[in-house]
C-alpha cells in the first residue's frame, strides 16, 4: 500500500474559521487601501458651479468658485504651518522647517491623498525630534497635531470610509506605541486622546456624508430608470390605443373590399373566367388580411378591453368635443380655412384625437385660460393649430401635473402618418401645438 500523505498536504483544503477569514479580509483591505498604489496621482477635480449658491454669484466669481476646495485645503495647510512655526524657543530656520513639515502633507492631499497620510505619519516623529525638548507634547507637536487632523479629514473626504477607518486605526497604533514603548509604559496623554477623539468625530461626519451621497445617487438612478420605464410603458400603451382605434378603420375598408370583390362578377353579364378568378383572389386576400389584422390586434388588446359600440370620431364630431370642454370651463373658439373635404378616416381620427389631447392639456395645465382651434384644409394635407393663452393671475384653479405624456401620444399619431408637429410655449406665456398631416381625398392613399 502506498504511504498516506502527511496532514500538511491537506492543509489548503481545511475549512477556515470565520474569525480567520475576517482577519484575512481585513489585511487584504488594509493592503489594498493604504499600500497598493499609495502614491498614485489622483488630482482633486474642480467642483460644479451649478449649485444654488454658485448660481447667485457673478459670472467672474463663479469661475473661481470651482476651485473653492483647493483654496480651503491651502488655507488649512497655511494654518497648520503657522501653528507649527509659532515658537519662541526654536530658531527661525528651525521654525520654518517645522512649518514646511506641517504644510507639505496637507497640500499633498490634493494630488496624492493616501501618500499624504503616510507623509504626515513620517513627518510627525521628525518634527518631534527637531522641535521638542523631549519632556512635553509627546508624541504630537501642535503643528503635527493640526496637520494630521487636517490630513485625516481631507483624505476621508476624498476616499471611501474603509480607507479612513484604516488611517484612524494606524494613528491609534502609532499613539499606543509612542506612549507605551518610548515613554516607559505611560498611557495616552491628552494630545493623543484629543486627536483620536476629534478625528473620530470628523471621520464619522465624513462617513455619514458619503453614505447620504451614495444613497442620493442610488435614489436618483432608480428614479431615472423608473421614469424611463414609465415613459416607455406609456409610449407602448399609446401605440396600443392607436392600433385599437385604427382597427375599426382598416377592418371597415377591408370588409368593403371583400364584399365588393364578391359582388363584382354579378354586376357584369357573362364575365370572363379570368375576371372571376381575379375577383375571387382579391376577396380571399382581403379576408386573409382581415383575419391576420384581428389576430394581431388580439395580442396587443388588454383582457378587459371592450370594443366601442359607436364608430370612431372624425372632424365632423369636433363641435361636440368643443361643447364638452366649454362646459368644463374652457373658453375655446374654432376657425376653419380652406375647402372642407372628406379625408381618410385614419387622418380624421388622428386629427380629432390630437385636438382632444391638446385641449385636455390646456384644461390640466392652464385652467381658466382661453384656447383657439384652427383647422386648415390645404393642398396635400390637413393643418391643425391649437393655442392657449396664459392662465389668469392669480390662478382660480390649481394646475394639475398630469402624467406628462400627452405630447408623446400626439407625436406618435403624427409619426404614424408621416406628418410634422411642433409643441412649444408662446411668447405670451401660453402654449401652442402645430400639426400637419399629409392626406389626399377620402378615396386616395394617405
Amino acid at each position: 500500500m502506498p504511504p498516506e500523505p502527511p496532514d500538511s498536504a491537506f492543509e489548503p483544503y481545511k475549512p477556515r474559521s470565520p474569525e480567520f477569514r475576517a482577519a484575512m479580509d481585513a489585511l487584504r483591505g488594509l493592503r489594498q487601501d493604504l499600500f497598493h498604489d499609495a502614491f498614485a496621482y489622483r488630482p482633486l477635480p474642480a467642483v460644479s458651479t451649478d449649485g444654488p449658491l454658485a448660481r447667485r454669484l457673478p459670472a467672474r466669481l463663479r469661475e473661481y468658485a470651482a476651485w473653492a476646495p483647493h483654496a480651503v485645503i491651502c488655507a488649512g495647510g497655511l494654518l497648520a504651518m503657522l501653528i507649527a512655526s509659532d515658537s519662541d524657543v526654536n530658531g527661525a530656520a528651525l521654525n520654518l522647517a517645522l512649518g514646511l513639515l506641517a504644510l507639505a502633507p496637507v497640500l499633498l492631499t490634493m494630488v496624492r491623498p493616501v501618500g499624504a497620510f503616510w507623509l504626515s505619519m513620517a513627518a510627525t516623529p521628525i518634527a518631534f525630534v527637531l522641535g521638542s525638548d523631549w519632556d512635553s507634547d509627546w508624541p504630537w507637536l501642535p503643528g503635527s497635531f493640526a496637520c494630521h487632523l487636517f490630513v485625516l479629514t481631507i483624505v476621508a473626504i476624498r476616499t471611501r470610509p474603509r480607507t479612513a477607518a484604516w488611517m484612524w486605526v494606524l494613528t491609534a497604533v502609532y499613539g499606543v506605541m509612542a506612549e507605551t514603548g518610548f515613554r516607559g509604559g505611560h498611557y495616552f496623554n491628552s494630545d493623543t486622546m484629543t486627536l483620536l477623539f476629534l478625528s473620530a468625530l470628523s471621520l464619522l461626519g465624513v462617513t455619514v456624508r458619503h453614505i447620504r451621497s451614495a444613497a442620493r445617487q442610488e435614489v436618483t438612478a432608480q428614479q431615472t430608470v423608473t421614469a424611463h420605464e414609465r415613459s416607455r410603458r406609456t409610449l407602448l400603451e399609446e401605440r396600443t390605443t392607436i392600433a385599437r382605434e385604427l382597427h375599426d378603420v382598416v377592418a371597415h375598408h377591408m370588409s368593403v373590399v371583400a364584399i365588393q370583390a364578391e359582388a363584382a362578377p354579378y354586376r357584369v353579364e357573362n364575365p370572363p373566367p379570368e375576371l372571376e378568378k381575379a375577383f375571387v383572389t382579391i376577396r380571399e386576400n382581403a379576408v386573409a388580411a382581415l383575419t391576420e389584422l384581428r389576430r394581431v390586434l388580439g395580442v396587443v388588446r388588454a383582457e378587459d378591453y371592450e370594443a366601442p359600440d359607436a364608430p370612431q370620431p372624425t372632424l365632423a364630431d369636433l363641435d361636440a368635443l368643443l361643447d364638452n370642454v366649454r362646459e368644463a370651463g374652457l373658453a375655446v373658439d374654432k376657425a376653419v380655412t380652406g375647402a372642407v373635404r372628406d379625408l381618410p378616416q385614419g387622418v380624421e381620427l388622428s386629427a380629432y384625437r390630437i385636438v382632444q389631447e391638446a385641449l385636455s392639456n390646456t384644461l390640466r395645465h392652464a385652467p381658466g385660460a382661453g384656447a383657439r382651434v384652427e383647422i386648415g384644409y390645404v393642398i396635400g394635407g390637413l393643418g391643425l393649430r391649437v393655442v392657449n393663452g396664459p392662465p389668469p393671475r392669480p390662478a382660480l384653479v390649481k394646475p394639475s401635473p398630469g402624467a406628462g405624456h400627452g405630447i408623446t401620444g400626439m407625436q406618435e399619431r403624427v409619426s404614424m402618418l408621416n406628418g410634422q408637429m411642433t409643441a412649444a410655449p408662446t411668447s405670451e406665456g401660453g402654449y401652442e401645438v402645430t400639426v400637419f398631416l399629409p392626406a389626399t381625398a377620402a378615396g386616395g392613399d394617405a
